[in-house]
């Protein structure tokens, strides 16, 4: 009998099987998982119909290139066979379209299908029931599949693992899903609630699964989960001969190394996502000073983990392992509670699966930006009739690869303090351009005999596009989702529309144009000095401007809010005028107020009297003091010039005195009273060892530590830099006079006139 299930895409795959290419799509429903397998797929990239080549069969098509030349489809029952013949063609010099598209993102991408669809077709109930494991499904195969607005309720299980030093075997492993949590450790010790005792790590690897697969859950979460977690347990169980049996379906999971530097391990767990939370809160643009477990849950939740942050905590993990198991457990199952409750709190969940239904993306992957782009954009641009290039494909994309598109504009900012300011907001600005100019890939293939002039000798279709219309039906569901509350569609979808101008800037996007990424960034410069000459032309002055706002110092400070709005509806209908006179076009820009700041602290640049980019200070109301790029909220920066640098703006901008303060602060800071605030702690981008020339300060520290880091806690000594761990120096008092109090105080002490060394400097000892 038929059946229509509602479902989510969870993982998706394909594999070569000896009748052919074989997809296989997991998803979750509120029937539970469902699996599906579809058969009698095919590989398929397309050629120039002049291109000579051999397939499973050879189709000619109502398509063209995005040029306008005839394409033939080349069809292949495995997808080796479509490799195979795409590296024949290349080394024979001829090109391939859309060839790099692996199909089980083409089986979905051309149904729309992003996160949710429709299944329709027979289905029957599969695997076994053994014990209180979960292991039953739905396998449906070859169903009708279509998109759908089906919003899934996912379960998600929190795991983390401790282990016996760097390297050394996994002895305890905690997790948490709903009202369940366990721990599970190598050895024997005394009872506690929650916790199980297995006699060796092999056991232990084999207890863990055997929960994963009883929980059965749609998701699994982590800290770091994939670089370490993750990858540690598949090392471990391959060492050991153990099945990782973690995926649904009898399937083994795995961790594939990453392809380059610079990117992640890939989880492959079918059936199950894997999300990390440092990763979607860097996607959902979070912002933290360290994305340590430690510093994210002070900062989101107020509380921390068992072991304090400033200890060896390998050493007292292994010390409790040895001593105190049960204390060890609390502390293992607190890591989880803590990264089950970061998830709650900032609603990664929703945010990812918000994420996929726009995008396409799978829930676990990061980034993917290009990925995200094609998938919304090629099946629209088949329905036009035309396929594809490929990355690195040059040809009909509007002219030289050394044509670079300029970055955002910046005015020069005007230094001082400053009352009265408003800030003019262009919201969204480039998909605006994209959305009015009608900037986009087809429409700059095709521009037509009545085009849109962009810039660098780019011209863009009136009525032959996609970006713009597809910008248009995000915009109008942002708006949707922030009346409904839905905030983390809202960002979602918020961060989606900003990316494109990135993607079609990179050259390892297939629609790369430097014309296009020009004809876009370009008009941001003339949107933003048009505004600008406007504003002077009312008599007002501009202190600032970068890529999308003004800083207006206002002829009216009493009424500021009243008078920024006025501003905002003023320069709204210089563009609906300007645009349409000259493009005739309808403006999609939209001006708005941002801010108005009491009292604004725009700083100059160290060592110069000039201003500086994208840094400032002021008070705005109901928001209090707001800090931008200032050295206040740079991780870099110790503790103690990021809470002196606050201090001192907050006195400036409530015009209270600062002498005495800056005076003080050093005194104690020579006297040893603040050692607490002068340590340091940064990221290394790779391994210590593998720099050699012009070694920083934070790798010097880490190459003094026993084992390997990825960051590092260091202070500088009267013998150099050295990691917390290996101090055995006296502090340089004087580097931090030099290098921290003194520059963060000079940027703001520079706009008034003065300086640290005038007021709190070493002469004063003299008198």
């Amino acid at each position: 009998m038929e059946r229509e299930i509602e479902s989510f895409v969870l993982t998706r795959s394909w594999r070569d099987e000896p009748e052919g290419l074989v997809l296989t799509l997991w998803l979750a429903s509120d029937e539970g998982p469902v699996r599906v397998r579809v058969t009698g797929e095919r590989a398929v990239m397309f050629v120039e119909r002049s291109t000579p080549c051999d397939a499973d069969e050879r189709r000619e098509l109502a398509l063209t290139t995005l040029y306008g030349e005839p394409v033939d489809g080349l069809y292949f029952r495995h997808q080796k066979s479509l490799v195979e013949a795409r590296e024949r063609l290349w080394r024979t010099g001829h090109a391939t379209f859309e060839s790099d598209v692996r199909p089980s993102e083409r089986f979905v991408m051309e149904r729309f299908v992003t996160g949710s669809c429709r299944l329709r077709g027979r289905a029957r109930q599969r695997g076994t029931q053994r014990g209180t494991e979960r292991n039953g499904f739905v396998e449906m195969v070859d169903p009708s599949v279509r998109a759908s607005e089906y919003l899934p309720k996912l379960r998600p299980l929190t795991f983390d693992i401790e282990t016996d030093g760097i390297g050394g075997p996994v002895v305890s492993i905690a997790l948490a899903m709903d009202d369940v949590e366990h721990v599970l450790m190598v050895g024997d010790g005394p009872a506690a609630p929650k916790l199980r005792y297995l006699p060796d790590e092999r056991r232990l690897l084999e207890a863990f699964f055997a929960l994963v697969r009883e929980l059965d859950p749609d998701v699994l979460l982590g800290w770091n989960v994939v670089e370490f977690d993750l990858s540690y347990l598949d090392e471990r169980a391959q060492a050991l001969g153990v099945y990782m049996a973690m995926a649904r379906g009898g399937e083994r999971a795995r961790v594939l190394p990453a392809q380059s530097a610079g990117q992640l391990p890939l989880p492959r767990v079918p059936g199950r996502a894997v999300l990390d939370g440092i990763t979607l809160l860097r996607s959902a643009a979070y912002s933290f000073d360290s994305f340590a477990l430690e510093h994210v849950a002070q900062e989101l939740l107020g509380r921390g983990k068992r072991i304090a942050h400033e200890g060896d905590a390998v050493r007292e993990i292994q010390r409790l392992y040895r001593e105190d198991k049960p204390a060890l457990a609390a502390y293992n199952l607190e890591d989880c509670a803590l990264v089950r409750d970061i998830f709650a709190r900032t609603e990664l969940v929703r945010f990812a699966i918000e994420r996929q239904r726009l995008t396409g993306l799978p829930l676990d992957r990061p980034g993917g930006s290009v990925a995200a782009f094609d998938h919304v954009y090629l099946p629209r641009l088949h329905r036009r009739g035309r396929v594809a290039g490929e990355p690195g494909m040059r040809r009909g994309m509007g002219g030289a690869d050394t044509l670079a598109a300029p970055g955002g504009y910046v005015l020069p900012s005007r230094p001082g303090l400053h009352e009265g300011v408003v800030v003019l907001d262009f919201k969204s600005l480039y998909p605006s351009i994209i959305r009015t100019f009608k900037i986009d890939p087809l429409g700059l293939a095709f521009p037509g005999d009545d085009p849109i002039a962009g810039f660098d000798g780019a011209k863009f279709s009136r009525g032959d596009h996609i970006l713009p219309e597809l910008l248009e039906s995000l915009w109008s569901a942002r708006d949707r989702a922030k009346r409904e509350a839905n905030a983390p569609l809202s960002h979602a979808i918020k961060i989606l529309m900003n990316s494109f101008y990135g993607v079609l800037g990179t050259p390892a996007c297939r629609f790369y144009s430097p014309r296009i990424a020009s004809s876009i960034t370009r008009r941001g410069h003339e949107v933003i000095q048009v505004s600008r000459d406007h504003l002077v032309s009312l008599g007002l002055t501009v202190l600032y401007g970068d890529t999308d706002s003004l800083f207006v110092l206002l002829d009216d400070k009493e009424h500021a809010e009243a008078r920024g709005l006025e501003l905002a509806d003023a320069l709204n209908q210089l563009w609906r005028e300007r645009i349409a006179g000259e493009h005739r076009l309808e403006s999609h820009l939209e001006i708005e107020l941002d801010a108005c700041y009491r009292r604004l602290i725009m700083p100059t640049l160290r060592g110069s009297a000039e201003g500086s980019a994208k840094r400032y200070a002021g008070f705005v109301e109901g928001q209090g003091i707001v800090i931008k790029g200032l050295e206040a909220v740079r991780s870099d920066w110790t503790p103690l010039a990021r809470r002196f640098q606050t201090e001192l703006i907050r006195r400036v901008i409530m015009d209270e005195p600062i002498d005495a303060y800056l005076r003080e602060t050093r005194v104690r800071l020579l006297a040893g009273e603040l050692d607490d605030e002068l340590v340091y702690e940064k990221r290394l981008r790779r391994e210590a060892e593998a720099y050699e020339a012009a070694i920083p300060p934070h790798v010097k520290a880490a190459k003094m530590l026993d084992q390997p880091v990825k960051s590092v806690r260091y202070v500088i000594t009267t013998h150099g830099p050295q990691p917390l761990e290996k101090q055995n120096a006296r502090l340089d008092y004087h580097h931090y006079v030099d290098r921290q109090l003194a520059p963060a105080a000079d940027s703001i002490l520079g706009c008034l006139g003065t300086s640290f060394e005038a007021i709190a400097g070493t002469q004063l000892s003299l008198f």
